[in-house]
């Protein structure tokens, strides 16, 4: 099957793409196997297969890059550098900004945070504010890589609105008080998939003399992005979110903070001289990737966003909320299933909505448990928990976690419907068997179930997870 638009009947019936792993067969705990339904996208997404391909391509080609004088060095080099312009390119980058490939989006927060301090601590001033009042602003609403690291800088949180216009006046309020360097908000919230307008916040941050980076983790796979039309001065988000699960994320962004922050790492490659006591940094990519590259990382990251790129943007899209709204409506005619949403106003806010995330919570049943029963009992994979997203699992009154269904250009109808079907059966006939509580994580009881042959765990050990989840 060509990882080119499937043909189908009818916009809802099949994947938009071929993704490795479509048809794998999960095992049941009842005996049998089932097609196993990937429904976490928003961790980690599967490969698309054009994206492995492309990896069996050039792995026989893989080899040191920067300053090896062999082909395979020159031809890894080239990929590598080349990647670059690509990335640039799917997110509308201008034509000065530095794309530096890191680990994750995490590491590339943390990077920019970095070099925002340094800029704060011994610059003393950024952008005309004065280190002694110059602070970071987020919303309560972020994944923890997107706060986290602000904790560590002066900064001001704020409690996002009910809705999303509420939401943009308290950015205000906040940014109008002065002394914010940088806005720090995400592109799609990572717990119920709602877009936020970030064009309007880039705006705003910029009307009162801030920067804004974007943690566009999961908007990156969903949404076109462009960063120059909209006025985003950074932009993060990783591979493995994005149908290239292979190890590497990517900031980019504008060059004269990246290039006068201290480097991310110390080492090899960031340097332009080094003597036994001091040393030189180099400026531009380089400055901030020390080490020998995750080139096959960066290769295939490239990759997936030529092959997102190729897509009609109407049938992507239009692919996208066929499953989404089935699986909204099916959930919430349940009985006892409540579906969770931040804004009340993010279907109808221009150029906002929801992407390719569903969140929800079953009465009277923990969110571990569900997710159990339905890997070992319906071979549906689901995420539950608090998503690295405390804060907001608390204002959506669910300390103790839920339940998160995502998908993207891989899944069918059929993948909605499974989980519909799931849920409606635990809430009509209860459990099918028994569970228990291992490691902190529910499992099957006297769970005979067993991995590939290569793999190192059984289910039923203590610690190990559950099957196929």
């Amino acid at each position: 099957m060509s990882s080119a638009l499937i043909e189908r009947s009818t916009l809802s019936t099949a994947p938009l793409l071929e993704v490795v792993g479509s048809e794998l067969a999960a095992p049941l705990i009842g005996g049998g196997t089932t097609r196993y339904v990937n429904l976490d996208y928003a961790a980690s997404a599967p490969a698309v297969a054009e994206v492995a391909a492309h990896l069996n391509e050039i792995l026989p080609y893989y080899a040191s890059v920067h300053r090896g004088a062999g082909f395979a060095s020159q031809v890894s080099t080239s990929v590598y550098e080349n990647a670059r312009g690509i990335v640039a390119g799917f997110v509308g980058a201008r034509a000065d900004d530095t794309v530096i490939f890191t680990r994750n989006t995490t590491d590339s927060l943390n990077l920019l945070a970095g070099c925002v301090q340094a800029l704060l601590t011994e610059n003393g001033f950024i952008d005309g504010v004065s280190n002694a009042h110059g602070e970071v602003l987020y919303l309560d609403i972020e994944h923890h890589a997107n706060l986290l690291p602000w904790q560590a800088l002066p900064h001001r949180s704020v409690v996002a609105g009910h809705s999303i216009a509420a939401t943009l006046s308290r950015v205000e309020t906040q940014l109008r008080a002065g002394n914010v360097v940088l806005l720090a908000v995400t592109g799609a919230s990572n717990v119920t998939g709602e877009v936020l307008p970030i064009a309007e916040l880039a705006a705003l941050a910029h009307e009162y003399g801030a920067r804004i980076v974007v943690d566009a983790a999961q908007l990156a796979p969903h949404r076109r992005l462009d960063i120059a039309a909209d006025g985003i001065d950074y932009v993060v988000f990783s591979g493995h979110k994005l149908y290239a699960p292979f190890g590497s994320g990517v900031l980019v962004g504008r060059a004269d903070w990246l290039d006068a922050g201290k480097p991310h790492l110390a080492g090899g490659g960031a340097v332009a001289e080094v003597r036994l006591e001091s040393v030189r940094w180099t400026s531009g990519p380089a400055r901030h990737e020390a080490g020998s590259p995750n080139v096959l990382g960066a290769a295939t990251l490239a990759k997936a966003t030529q092959v997102l790129a190729a897509l009609d943007e109407q049938v992507w899209q239009g692919h996208e909320q066929e499953l989404r709204s089935h699986l909204v409506e099916g959930l919430s005619r349940l009985d006892g299933v409540t579906v969770h949403q931040l804004f009340s106003d993010s279907t109808d806010y221009p150029g906002c909505g929801s992407i390719g995330v569903v969140n929800f919570s079953v009465e009277g049943y923990d969110s571990g448990l569900v997710a159990a029963y339905l890997s070992a009992e319906h071979g549906v994979g689901v995420r539950d928990g608090k998503f690295c997203a405390h804060p907001l699992l608390r204002r959506l009154g669910l300390a103790s976690g839920s339940l998160r269904a995502s998908f993207g250009v891989g899944s069918r109808l059929e993948d909605s419907q499974r989980l519909i079907d799931g849920v409606g059966k635990l809430l009509r006939d209860g459990l099918g068997w028994d569970y228990v509580v291992d490691a902190g994580r529910w499992v099957p009881a006297d769970d005979s179930r067993v991995y590939p042959a290569w793999a190192p765990n059984t289910p039923g050990t203590a610690g190990a997870a559950p099957c196929t989840t």
